[in-house]
């Protein structure tokens, strides 16, 4: 007889923020808990919580690791009877076991055997990959197809095709509409079109076209296109940020660092491919900023500062001298930082903070706090 379970969800905290950050993990894989034991706690920018448990059971199947940010009712685990219970269809506790496709879903299409992610499916439709070329077996993820895709793609351009001034926009939200402008002030590049994969065809932005979604990358190379801006942003989630930039890179295209023409950048500064720089901010001497970091509106980065990968910097933030934000942190609108402060990677300042020491990674500051307290 099987034995039953309880799932776990993360709870919403602030019906503002429906995602929240898991900033501990208190449990292990199979381990037994009590009623009432906490299991994790999150964070979003104005609340924090622990989550409980709600029955004493087996910790089975945990999706979810610090320092992700989950939306709420997202599976953390289930809390079983019995140590040997395994969700249905499932012999392990992988992490992306809860974006697996059910054997009923869209069954015509998917082979006998074939067990593949959600997201690793909508890759391998998106590029037309005939599902029967993937393996039988191991779990099916993202880079298991776009490994196919390269070894299956073969590029037929000419080079009198390329176009070097073709440029396209990935994003059509508020920051898409910033960049549109940005590049427009630079008399550089031309924009061919807006890729957004929630947008429909045709539809304008800023006199812009939406062109379609991800899975029109390759036609668009083969157009000749090779240029690209990531425009989504990551509030709230850099993943979202990050896999724009994965997407771009499997179809071959670069993206360029695009500087608004109001903004100083000092001589010594070393600024990395795919960096946003906005009007009115300044950039200090020997700055290092990383891959894809945006450095917006008004805002101050000093002498000897390091801005890791996909750091965001927002509107009006101020920081000191040999500041460094770590990889995919966010600095909010007016946050000041004092001199020689570390921040760790995935961490959220929230708007307006004071921050007069060091951050710990995928940390939450609230919004006109001081830190530490």
């Amino acid at each position: 007889m099987k034995s039953s379970a309880t799932p776990v969800q993360i709870p919403l905290l602030n019906p503002n923020e429906p995602e929240a950050k898991l900033v501990s993990l208190e449990v292990d894989e199979g381990q037994l808990v009590e009623q009432g034991e906490v299991l994790c706690t999150v964070e979003t920018t104005k609340s924090t919580a622990d989550v409980l448990a709600e029955v004493r059971g087996y910790v089975i199947g945990l999706q979810l690791s610090v320092g992700q940010t989950a939306h709420a009712g997202a599976l953390l685990c289930f809390l079983a009877a019995s140590s040997d219970w395994r969700p249905a269809d499932t012999q392990t506790g992988t992490r992306e076991k809860a974006f697996e496709v059910s054997v009923d879903e869209d069954q015509q299409d998917i082979p006998d055997g074939l067990r593949i992610s959600k997201p690793a499916l909508k890759l391998a439709r998106s590029h037309k990959l005939e599902l029967d070329q993937l393996p039988i077996g191991p779990l099916v993820t993202e880079s298991i197809v776009r490994e196919k895709i390269g070894q299956l793609t073969q590029i037929d351009v000419k080079e009198s095709d390329f176009d070097p001034r073709a440029l396209i926009i990935y994003g059509g939200g508020g920051h898409g509409k910033s960049l549109i402008d940005l590049v427009r002030s630079l008399d550089i590049y031309d924009i061919q079109g807006i890729i957004d994969d929630g947008m429909s065809v045709n539809e304008r932005i800023m006199d812009v076209p939406v062109l379609g979604g991800a899975e029109i990358l390759p036609e668009l190379f083969n157009r000749g296109i090779r240029l690209a801006v990531n425009a989504v942003g990551g509030i709230g989630d850099i993943t979202s940020r990050m896999k724009v930039f994965e997407h771009l890179e499997s179809n071959w295209f670069t993206c360029p660092g695009v500087i608004h023409p109001s903004a100083v950048i000092e001589t010594s500064a070393d600024l990395s491919q795919g960096v946003q720089v906005f009007p009115l901010a300044y950039i200090g001497s020997e700055v290092w900023v990383g891959f894809g970091a945006i450095v917006n509106t008004g805002a101050v980065v000093s002498h000897d500062c390091k801005l890791q990968d996909f750091a965001n910097i927002s509107p009006g933030a101020l920081l000191a001298g040999g500041v460094e934000i770590g990889k995919g942190s966010l600095i909010g609108m007016g946050v000041t930082i004092n001199i020689g402060v570390t921040i760790g990677n995935n961490s959220r300042i929230g708007n307006s903070a004071t921050i007069k020491s060091d951050v710990p990674e995928n940390s939450i500051v609230k919004a006109g706090s001081t830190w530490p307290d």
